[in-house]
């Protein structure tokens, strides 16, 4: 089975990671890691670079770990949720494993939140973990 995980460089997407290779190991499949960014001028150079830095420190960190996966970064003015549920699609996977972070009923109800767009719009059962 594969496994669509969101990974930003936060406590919240490196549980995610953690939480995803678990899964992947116990069910005996794969991950399919998804960054989105939106570009243009929503992120500057330093965004891209820290951001291939983070991804490329992910991926060797799962080749040294035998984990078998793929990685997919996009840039295409897409919201996160968007991407990964795409990635579900494109890919097949049967499940989805997102990091989230407490925040009030304000601020899910001012910011939005790409955790329930995603709980509300996948065909595939989500794992949401806190660091």
């Amino acid at each position: 089975m594969k496994i669509v995980v969101g990974f930003i460089d936060t406590p919240e997407g490196h549980a995610a990671i953690d939480a995803a290779i678990a899964e992947a190991q116990l069910r005996g499949g794969s991950l399919v890691v998804v960054n989105s960014m939106h570009g243009g001028s929503r992120e500057d150079e330093h965004d891209y670079i820290a951001t291939a830095e983070a991804f490329e420190a992910l991926a060797q960190r799962l080749r040294d770990g035998g984990v078998e996966f793929e990685t997919h970064e996009f840039v295409r003015g897409n919201s996160p949720a968007q991407d990964v549920i795409a990635a579900v699609e494109q890919t097949g996977a049967g499940m989805i494993v997102i990091g989230i972070r407490e925040r009030s009923a304000a601020g899910k109800l001012l910011l939005g939140s790409n955790a329930l767009d995603i709980l509300h719009d996948t065909p595939v059962p989500v794992l949401c973990v806190k660091p």
